[in-house]
């Protein structure tokens, strides 16, 4: 454990010995380990602990813990409580994502205001599989099949040689006394499940499944990183800036090796998605003059030119993107809920909700103000298209509440549904129908 440790700092943080590094610290055995080394090699640090008060008193019980440990070690200690809660829910997000944001967020303005030099998590090597294979369950590329990075801007990970066992011993070892989170025996978390579940059986398929995946994962993150050197430059060859807008010549994407993922590497750092890309990509072989959007970007397809924009102040505030149907998500005074049915004779009727077929959406989804020129094909009404704003006269909606109407649409930018008016006949629920998606509002 200790050489693990020392041949981390030898190959990857040298200076550690002469700038104070942060250390994030739970309580639990892992970041109390990574305290205890830091503290017996002589090396600079101070303690950040997050109480999300999650646990009530257990959460107290744990500050008070690490602010002891900071004591003994005479280490500096910061300690936070922000309102994950309110945070999740004004970010439609989960509170496990919520705690993550907010707490990386204030390590970073505790390094900059403090004068530390890096961060220190205390992930292993154990925490590293169960993050590939959660990134597998979930849809990854090349990136989420390298684990965790050892190494990222100035964040570190100086365990990440070392696995749970050797973490355990080392411990019990050196009489390191920590505090047990309850919730890591619980299969609540998507984590938990995969070290409970998942691992244990690839290890009895594999007994050194530890160590090939420590060597397979190196091997990938020096392949990402070949690739990110050869597509950067590539990216940098063929993108225009014409003052305003970038553009992308469309017969170098589609003469060129692997067109959809060369696409996606331009368009990612923009908000586009893999699923997104993949609809823009058959799109650049029909009939120019389409537009997909990002949260941030709107890419129109034009004759030889791919024309990549920011969205204008207006545009930003007119729409919202919806990555997944887990959660409901909150939008200029709206509620948009989304439940899976068995059936499409489930449905409650009624102009606040509609049942598509979920096999036919592409994520992510776009909730946006209604804009001239927006057509869609009105449900029943099968092959026929129809302006939305003809559909507005045609209800006699007044200029008032014309002004209300928005829009959902699938990734390929097509109308799912003129929201309380309207679906579109394209995602309708038919006998081959497997999975039915009932998408509602309300008042938030």
């Amino acid at each position: 454990m200790l050489d693990s440790f020392l041949t981390f700092i030898n190959q990857h943080t040298p200076d550690l010995k002469h700038q104070p590094t942060l250390l994030a610290v739970s309580g639990g055995i892992d970041s109390v380990v990574m305290v205890h080394l830091f503290h017996e090699q002589g090396l600079p640090a101070g303690i950040a602990h997050c109480n999300f008060g999650l646990r009530g008193e257990e959460s107290n019980a744990d500050e008070a813990f690490v602010r002891a440990l900071a004591a003994r070690c005479n280490f500096p200690v910061f300690v936070s409580d922000p309102d994950v809660k309110t945070f999740s829910k004004s970010h439609s997000i989960s509170t496990q994502m919520a705690a993550r944001e907010l707490r990386y967020e204030w390590f970073e303005e505790i390094r900059r205001s403090s004068g530390y030099g890096w961060i220190a998590t205390a992930h292993h090597s154990n925490d590293s599989l169960e993050t590939l294979l959660l990134n597998l369950a979930r849809g990854t590329g090349l990136p989420g099949m390298c684990g965790i990075a050892p190494v990222r801007d100035h964040l570190i990970r100086p365990l990440i040689l070392s696995n749970r066992a050797e973490v355990r011993r080392y411990a019990e070892e050196n009489g390191i006394t920590w505090r047990e989170d309850r919730s890591n025996a619980s299969d609540d978390y998507q984590r938990n499940k995969v070290r409970h579940h998942v691992v244990p059986v690839l290890t009895d398929l594999n007994p050194s499944l530890e160590t090939t995946f420590n060597a397979s994962a190196e091997r990938l993150r020096a392949a990402n990183t070949l690739l990110d050197e050869y597509l950067g430059a590539w990216k940098s060859r063929i993108m225009r800036d014409s003052g305003g807008s970038m553009n992308i010549p469309i017969d170098e994407i589609l003469g060129k090796s692997e067109p959809i993922y060369r696409l996606w590497y331009i368009l990612q750092d923009f908000g586009f998605l893999y699923s997104q890309v993949r609809a823009i990509a058959v799109a650049l072989h029909g009939k120019p003059g389409k537009q997909f959007h990002s949260p941030t970007h709107v890419l129109l397809i034009d004759r030889a030119l791919l024309i990549l924009k920011a969205h204008g102040e207006q545009s930003n505030e007119g729409q919202l993107l919806i990555e997944d149907t887990e959660t409901p998500v909150e939008w200029l005074g709206m509620t948009l809920c989304f439940e899976k049915l068995p059936s499409a004779g489930a449905l409650d009727s009624g102009p606040f909700a509609i049942a598509v077929d979920a096999n036919r959406l592409t994520f992510p989804l776009m909730l946006r103000k209604w804009r001239p020129g927006d057509i869609f094909q009105p449900f029943g009404m099968a092959g026929r298209s129809k302006k939305v704003s003809d559909l507005l006269i045609d209800r006699k909606i007044d200029r008032f509440e014309k002004d209300r109407i928005v829009v959902l649409l699938d990734g390929n930018g097509e109308i799912i549904w003129v929201v309380g008016q309207r679906a579109d006949e394209r995602f309708r629920v038919g006998e081959t129908a497997q999975e039915i998606l009932k998408i509602s509002i309300g008042a938030s």
